[in-house]
């Protein structure tokens, strides 16, 4: 079996196929996300599902461009204090979160692998925090650098959503429409038709110094207009989604249009 015909996951591949692995080519793509409220009508793994649907994606890409890709097994929790005071929020300090990253990557780099990506959707500062701590420790370590578009960034956020670029955009219409696409299964579908818009900038409330979602207005853990999603809206975000992994590993990596030296 070959790479292209392994599981796209690597943790459904076996142990003889992973060492079989070109292991200075292969890219391995980390989703992280959190478990935490977003809205009465998305669940507690939202970020969680985006992620994966982003990695997912890339990974696909790579491979149909001749880069072996594997997605690692999520990383589904880390710094959530800004759901403070909502049930369902569990929330890990922010050297633990940083640590896990590091523990995990240091891992696979002694294991012989030497390319990674960040798959990221939770956008809250002290997570993301954690998350370039852990990237520049990898990097001063072990002088690898890890691909991590940051979706915050005037460069990424150009791509996605009206919405997103808004900044009121936690379990509103751009998340709502992302799980609508790949798990629709678990969107209170009723209940989110109903919803009111909250046209809140969360991004703009963070900036101004705000430490909850309640404090900035979310009284209901959401914020711009879930009513308004699809599932086209949300298959089309994750195009772009998946094309800032692929770009981003590209370019840490010097990558060119198909790429896949073998060992």
């Amino acid at each position: 079996m070959n790479a292209a015909e392994l599981p796209l996951r690597f943790a459904d591949c076996t142990w003889e196929e992973v060492d079989r692995l070109p292991r200075s080519s292969t890219v391995l793509l980390l989703p992280v996300g959190s478990t935490e409220p977003h809205g009465p009508h998305l669940p507690l793994s939202t970020d969680v599902i985006i992620s994966e649907g982003m990695a997912l994606r890339a990974a696909m890409r790579l491979r149909e461009e001749g880069i072996e890709a594997l997605v690692l097994p999520s990383i589904a929790y880390s710094v959530t204090d800004f759901a403070s005071g909502f049930s369902g929020a569990i929330s890990i300090r922010l050297e633990t979160a940083a640590s896990v990253i590091v523990d995990v990557l240091a891992a696979a780099i002694g294991d012989g692998f030497r390319r990674f990506a960040i798959a990221n959707s939770h956008l809250e500062p002290g997570h993301v925090e954690s998350l370039t701590s852990a990237i520049a420790s990898i990097r001063e370590a072990t002088g690898i650098d890890v691909a991590f578009p940051d979706k915050r960034r005037r460069r990424w956020a150009t791509l996605l959503t009206e919405e997103f670029q808004s900044g009121a955009c936690h379990a509103g219409q751009y998340e709502t429409s992302l799980v609508l696409a790949d798990r629709p299964d678990l969107v209170r579908d009723e209940l989110r038709a109903e919803l009111e818009d909250v046209g809140i900038s969360l991004s703009d409330a963070i900036r101004a110094g705000v430490a909850t979602f309640r404090e900035a207005g979310g009284e209901r853990a959401y914020f711009g207009m879930p009513a308004s999603a699809t599932a086209v809206e949300g298959s089309a975000t994750y195009d772009a989604l998946a094309s800032m992994l692929v770009i981003s590993v590209k370019e840490t990596y010097a990558i060119p249009h198909g790429d896949h030296d073998r060992d």
